[in-house]
């Protein structure tokens, strides 16, 4: 190996951490994320279907945007973060100076963007190198939602929810029954907890009245007799306070839980009204406790001190 090839690549991977240093300070200083998203993190937020095998084809780099396992190595242009990179990085960065072929990485494909199996580090090299398209062996996950690579996780959950939304008012037509509803959520997975809330209501009445109530009554009859009262008493108690960045919607699913919770805990029937007022003193108890435990990390003396 000569030494002139293994100085130079010894100092492209310095300059590739250089970067990434200055790209993590601006990314703190901006407030903007800068990390590869997890695999794992964006399939319980998309809940793909079924995998299918799609071959070995060139991808554009750019649309690489996270992966399976190493997405805490590498930042979101594939820049490494650790030292500890150093040895791999700087053998497949000679093989490419040496234009040696390497095997094609393995990524999995969802909506349109990639996220890698194996071959962070021959993707982080290419990068590096200006390559614009990779080898690679491909596994689609199934997907109707679309993503883009400038997208963050924050991107992709409100892109999730409102496809949801649609979905929802597709299959309902909820927004037709109730023209200017509100009920929007910060999470997925949300609208589908509302239909079973509905499916549940709708067995409730059917029992009460002897007869089969359709999805669309349940769900009218649930909106006026359940879900608004529950908005209304958690604007009236101030429940909002405690849970900033939330929506009612959002507390109507954590209140409809909690409601069970509470019954089991006192071993007795609860009414709303005190599963809500719960859920709000129990939700400030822990906000205090957390801005006390704050301050007293802050004002503490240290603990050599008398």
């Amino acid at each position: 190996m000569p030494t002139d090839t293994y100085g130079v690549v010894a100092d492209d991977f310095a300059r590739a951490r250089q970067k990434e240093v200055f790209g993590a300070i601006l990314a703190l200083l901006t407030n903007e994320k800068d990390d590869l998203l997890s695999l794992e993190g964006i399939k319980a937020i998309v809940r793909p279907g079924s995998e299918s095998y799609r071959g070995i084809k060139p991808i554009r780099l750019e649309r690489i945007v996270g992966s399976e396992g190493r997405y805490r190595d590498f930042n979101r242009r594939f820049l490494p973060r650790n030292k500890h990179l150093r040895t791999r990085w700087m053998n497949i960065g000679i093989a490419h100076k040496k234009e040696i072929e390497l095997p094609a990485i393995r990524v999995y494909e969802l909506g349109g963007v990639y996220f890698v199996r194996d071959g962070n580090h021959r993707v982080s090299v290419a990068r590096m190198y200006g390559k614009e398209f990779i080898d690679a062996e491909i596994t689609q996950l199934d997907s109707r939602i679309s993503l883009s690579p400038d997208m963050s996780e924050d991107d992709i959950k409100r892109k999730v929810i409102e496809f949801e939304k649609r979905q929802f008012n597709e299959c309902t037509r909820f927004d037709q029954l109730r023209p200017g509803y509100r009920m929007d959520f910060t999470a997925p997975g949300r609208y589908d907890e509302v239909c079973r809330h509905i499916q549940g209501h709708m067995r409730h009445m059917s029992v009460g009245t002897g007869r089969e109530v359709s999805f669309e009554e349940a769900m009218l009859s649930w909106y006026d007799t359940l879900y608004e009262p529950i908005v209304r008493m958690i604007r009236e108690e101030k429940a909002l306070l405690h849970c900033p960045n939330r929506t009612p919607a959002d507390l109507y699913v954590w209140i409809i839980r909690h409601w069970d919770e509470v019954e089991k805990r006192y071993g007795r029937p609860v009414s709303l009204r005190e599963a809500v007022r719960d859920y709000a003193d129990r939700h400030a108890e822990r906000r205090l406790g957390k801005t006390v435990a704050f301050f007293r990390r802050i004002f503490s003396p240290p603990s050599d001190c008398p």
